[in-house]
Formats: structure tokens, sequence, C-alpha cells
């Protein structure tokens, strides 16, 4: 380590977040997530930003398509500017519809997925980790989960939480997100 300073190298560490359609980087799990990213040294993190005017795609395999092709465009554009090849490691940290966007921009890069949707899982995922809750009206969890285990990608299931990881009890909620941020600190600091 003091060597790679003496010769200028370091270990270049970028975070990029990927927020969902209704879920923007400034909401709890992406912002908290964006936070710890900082703690452990990824200098740089990029919120996108994204939006998609198409209507409820909930349900609708068209609309989640047409959905998804726009959302991917915005991104891709975003990010046409990053060198990503100056980072020694890249994250990937995405919520619901992001989770689609992320897997299949980059499937190489570790990932986080909040709320992952059944087509996260039409990309490979070399090292991930997910969160879902099993009142997601967004995905059939059994579904989602078997998806993710069948790509060896650990999920953690939260009793009565929604797409938003939350409940109807407030003081549960920030137990839920207390959880959720202490997995996602251990899953940034395995190397």
């Amino acid at each position: 380590m003091i060597e790679q300073l003496l010769n200028g190298e370091q270990n270049m560490k970028a975070a990029v977040f990927f927020p969902g359609i209704g879920y923007h980087c400034d909401k709890p799990l992406l912002y908290y997530s964006r936070k710890l990213a900082q703690e452990c040294g990824y200098e740089e993190t990029i919120a996108l930003s994204y939006n998609y005017d198409g209507g409820n795609i909930r349900g609708n395999e068209e609309k989640m398509q047409q959905a998804f092709e726009s959302l991917y465009e915005q991104a891709e554009k975003s990010l046409s500017a990053v060198d990503f090849d100056k980072y020694d490691e890249i994250l990937f940290v995405a919520k619901s519809v992001g989770t689609i966007i992320a897997s299949a921009y980059a499937e190489k890069h570790r990932q986080i997925l909040y709320t992952p949707l059944k087509y996260t899982y039409n990309f490979a995922h070399r090292e991930a980790i997910a969160f879902i809750g099993t009142s997601d009206p967004w995905s059939i969890v059994s579904e989602v989960q078997a998806l993710s285990q069948k790509q060896q990608v650990p999920m953690y299931t939260y009793e009565n939480a929604n797409h938003s990881l939350e409940t109807t009890d407030t003081l549960e909620n920030l137990k839920i997100l207390q959880d959720v941020m202490g997995k996602t600190k251990g899953f940034l600091e395995r190397k």
C-alpha cells in the first residue's frame, strides 16, 4: 500500500447508483448506501437520473420492455463520459427497474440489488447481493428468490415489506433499513 502511494498508484474505486422510476437516489436505500460506499473508499459516486413517462409498467411486458430500452439508453448516455478503465473497482448499486439497467449495462461488476425484478436475472451476476420484501407488489417473490438462488446471489427477505422495503410500521422500517445497510456495508467491505 505504501509502495503504491509512493509510486503515485492508488486503488481507485467508483460506485454507480441506478434508481428506480419513482425511487430516486435521494430516497433511503440509495441515499444511505451511497454514504456507506463513500465510507468504504469509493471516491467517486455517480447517481444516475432518468425518467420514463410511458405510464404504469407493472404487469405489462410490452411497457416494461419499452421502459427498459428508454432507461437503458438514458443510463448509457449518462455513463458514456465516464472512463471506467481508470478504476480498479467498480460497484453498481441499483433499485427496482434500475437493477435491470445495471445488470444489462455491465455483468462483470459487483452489484447490490435492492428489490430486483425477475428481468434482472436475464443477465449473469458475477458477485452480487439482493434484498426483497415478502409484500413486494412488483414481483412474485418466490420466483425472484428462485432466480437469485439459481445465480447464487444471496438474497435477504423482509417479512411484510413492500417494494421500498417498508411496512406500515415506521419504527420497523428503520430496523429494516438498518439491517439492509449493515448487510450492504458487509458486502462493500468484502474483497
